[in-house]
């Protein structure tokens, strides 16, 4: 265990700090687990693990003294064996290489663009450090340029360089110049301005005039077209009528052309078709014959069924007797 001297300050006002002489812990190559670490008391804060290093945003300081979560240590161990379950499934999905020949084997061959020599021994040096005592700042001295050049000087009497009544007669007869020739180009504007004015008015009434007479012959051009399609309508309409009045005339033609020889064709076929026919001889057509032909199919077929019943009485006794001749033989 490494022993750490409190901080001191020196009588001027200096901090030193001083540590007994300790031999280097042996520490393992890899990072143990949080059950094996051993609590150990760093004696330089560049080692210590409560400092924070690197971006301090949103970052979750855990003390070292805490003591593990089971819940987090039991999530970090199912991601752990997910991990080790993934992999082996993609080292056995992917492609081996094919088993070497009889009598030859495979070897590791780098394929890179640079050579890299291959060693199971790691290469590792210790180095330390020991930072210098902080020394409070001293106060920054006020800036103060360097003076360079010779120093003159020279007495100037009352008049010598500036005479008022003398100086400011140009610059009032500039400003008086300048006040009468701005109120003669304002004097001009107006006047200019006032006779665009009129200008303008003049044209706007010639342009009002120009629109009442456009809008007179649009309204006038509109009437005429207007009357036109009225006179053009009322043409068609005289038209069409014409022409129904024509076609009925000639139909009326057809139909009483077509009706002088319908009338007698009509009555002949209605006569053949039997429409006009003598009573009796409808009913002894309708009546008497339907009857008449019903009892003669009737006793047609009662002739029809004795005779049959006697052949059959016929061939029964025929064959009866051709037996009885057999048998007598």
């Amino acid at each position: 265990m490494a022993f750490v001297s409190p901080t001191k300050r020196d009588q001027n006002g200096s901090y030193t700090f001083s540590s007994r002489p300790r031999p280097v812990e042996d520490r393992s190559k890899y990072r143990e687990p949080p059950s094996e670490q051993t609590q150990s008391n760093y004696g330089n804060i560049m080692y210590d693990r409560r400092v924070v290093r690197g971006n301090t945003y949103a970052q979750q300081i855990i003390p070292t003294t805490a003591l593990p979560d089971p819940v987090e240590v039991q999530r970090q161990q199912e991601i752990r064996r997910r991990t080790v379950a993934t992999k082996r499934a993609r080292e056995q999905c992917r492609t081996r290489t094919p088993e070497a020949l009889q009598g030859r084997k495979h070897i590791d061959v780098q394929t890179d663009l640079y050579l890299e020599e291959l060693s199971d021994v790691i290469v590792a040096s210790d180095i330390e450090c020991q930072t210098d005592a902080f020394l409070d700042k001293p106060a920054t001295p006020l800036f103060i340029p360097a003076k360079s050049g010779k120093d003159v000087e020279t007495q100037i009497e009352e008049g010598e360089l500036f005479d008022f009544d003398r100086e400011v007669q140009a610059l009032l007869e500039v400003l008086v110049g300048k006040t009468v020739e701005q109120s003669l180009e304002e004097v001009m504007e107006e006047e200019e301005l006032a006779g665009l004015r009129a200008q303008q008015r003049a044209f706007r009434e010639l342009r009002n005039n120009e629109l009442e007479e456009v809008l007179r012959l649009k309204e006038q051009e509109r009437r005429s077209s207007k009357e036109k399609e009225r006179r053009i309508a009322q043409q068609k309409e005289v038209l069409r009528k014409e022409r129904e009045v024509a076609e009925k005339i000639a139909a009326r033609a057809f139909t009483q052309q077509y009706l002088a020889d319908l009338l007698p064709a009509v009555f002949t076929s209605l006569r053949s078709h039997g429409y006009f026919y003598d009573p009796v001889e409808k009913d002894i057509e309708t009546n008497f014959f339907p009857w008449l032909m019903a009892e003669v199919n009737n006793s047609l077929e009662k002739r029809y069924t004795a005779r049959a019943l006697l052949d059959t009485i016929i061939d029964d006794v025929a064959w009866k007797r051709q037996e009885a001749f057999k048998d007598t033989q």
